[in-house]
């Protein structure tokens, strides 16, 4: 597993706790409310369909999912009125980073990522400024049985998987925005496969390399800014290693 997906996996777990003091679930909440804005039936829905799956992927009840569709879809009087805003900055050592927010109040969240940055060695950058660099894809991090991983790659690949990580028993899919559900339902299928963690995300097509320091430092406003309450995803550039995400758990 590349460094990139060790980090986002650790954070998925890391998420179950968040979710004892519901900052988890209502970081997925917000994502069902918005996707259902676009249609509340999940089968003609992409955007939904995958939003409740990581709701339920992370045990969310299922209560609060069709509480948080009703209130996308317009069926519940309390629904909620969330803006999509996306931000993009530079962080230590001119990394590039994307801020996908989903807010009630816009310039409340506009304060807090900027003066995040500021706090943390970077700043806010004019739209476009590094989103060239970044390609939207389907991630799918699993843990296979040592003795199936060479089978369930080429099963990946099979099913429509455009890359393969492979480190130790953790094997990352990474596909098409088109093609991750055929890939994550194949996977689904072999019993010697536990998925991990599946999103669409923002993948840099090149990566930045900065000294261990630039990049520690990197690495807090890049957790630092996940922490804000009005964030849903936060992406970078910055080159990941293994190594890296071990030394700045140590931090």
């Amino acid at each position: 597993m590349s460094g990139h997906s060790k980090w986002s996996t650790i954070k998925h777990k890391k998420g179950a706790l968040d979710a004892k003091k519901g900052k988890l679930f209502t970081k997925l909440s917000k994502e069902i409310i918005i996707a259902a804005k676009e249609g509340s039936d999940p089968e003609m829905n992409f955007r939904l369909r995958l939003a409740i799956q990581n709701a339920k992927d992370a045990n969310m009840p299922s209560d609060n999912i069709e509480r948080s569709i009703k209130k996308g879809s317009g069926e519940d009087s309390g629904s909620s009125n969330f803006e999509e805003i996306t931000y993009e900055g530079y962080g230590p050592g001119g990394t590039a980073f994307i801020v996908q927010t989903l807010t009630d109040n816009k310039n409340r969240t506009a304060a807090e990522v900027r003066s995040c940055f500021s706090k943390n060695g970077g700043n806010l950058a004019e739209s476009g400024s590094v989103s060239w660099n970044f390609e939207t894809k389907g991630v799918i991090d699993t843990t296979v049985v040592t003795e199936k991983i060479d089978e369930i790659s080429m099963a990946g690949i099979d099913a429509g998987a455009i890359d393969v990580d492979v480190e130790d028993s953790n094997v990352s899919f990474y596909t098409s925005y088109q093609g991750f559900e055929s890939v994550r339902k194949s996977l689904e299928s072999y019993e010697a496969v536990t998925i991990d963690r599946s999103e669409i995300e923002l993948v840099p097509n090149t990566f930045a390399d900065v000294e261990k320091a630039t990049a520690l430092k990197t690495m807090k406003l890049l957790e630092k800014l996940e922490d804000l309450d009005d964030i849903q995803k936060v992406f970078s550039n910055l080159n990941i290693t293994t190594d890296l995400v071990n030394e700045f758990q140590e931090t």
